[in-house]
């Protein structure tokens, strides 16, 4: 049986969610266990499904329809003089491709935007557009998925911890709210 692992490292990770999972290595868990077949990410189109088939013994087959067509590598874009720094494209960004604060203006590292598209969603003033790579002058090439794998890797790991963070001090205010109560109630207190 072939681990999904191995089927991880075909995959161009770039955790785009098009496959119908959560990101690159959720489907290789699927297709390793057999609950998603070889054919739904269209980011690594014919050459992914034709490695998958060789790697798990299996029929190549027409990438799948539903989860969207092969194209040219894209890269977000944004249009600096409509940006208003919401800063909401930031999270969604599966390897942190886009720099910018609250209130100034963002824009998109091309060597790191694995084109995703996932920030397009959540821009508020449509300012996000996916380019060709190719269209870009001096456009840097695409990521590797390595690289991409260990800044999506680093991205969920940021936000695990924020998120505890944030619970331990909404934790930290709680306490210290009922603390007050239980001191105006001390032994010896009528």
């Amino acid at each position: 049986m072939v681990a999904a692992d191995d089927i991880d490292a075909l995959l161009p990770q770039t955790q785009c969610t098009r496959c119908g999972y959560n990101g690159c290595k959720p489907y290789a868990e699927a297709i390793a266990s057999g609950a998603a077949d070889i054919n739904q990410c269209p980011p690594g189109g014919a050459a992914t499904i034709q490695a998958l088939a060789a790697l798990l013994h299996r029929e190549a087959l027409p990438l799948n329809p539903a989860n969207g067509v092969e194209g040219p590598e894209l890269v977000a874009r944004i249009d600096e003089a409509v940006c208003i720094g919401c800063t909401k494209c930031l999270p969604p960004c599966p390897v942190d491709a886009i720099v910018g604060a609250r209130k100034l203006m963002h824009t998109v590292v091309a060597a790191l935007c694995t084109g995703c598209e996932l920030c397009i969603a959540p821009c508020p003033v449509d300012c996000i557009r996916m380019v060709p790579r190719e269209e870009l002058v001096d456009a840097p090439p695409a990521p590797e998925p390595g690289s991409n794998r260990e800044r999506y890797a680093a991205h969920n790991s940021r936000h695990t911890r924020q998120m505890a963070e944030r619970v331990a001090i909404l934790d930290a205010r709680k306490q210290a709210a009922r603390q007050p109560e239980e001191r105006s109630y001390a032994p010896g207190d009528t």
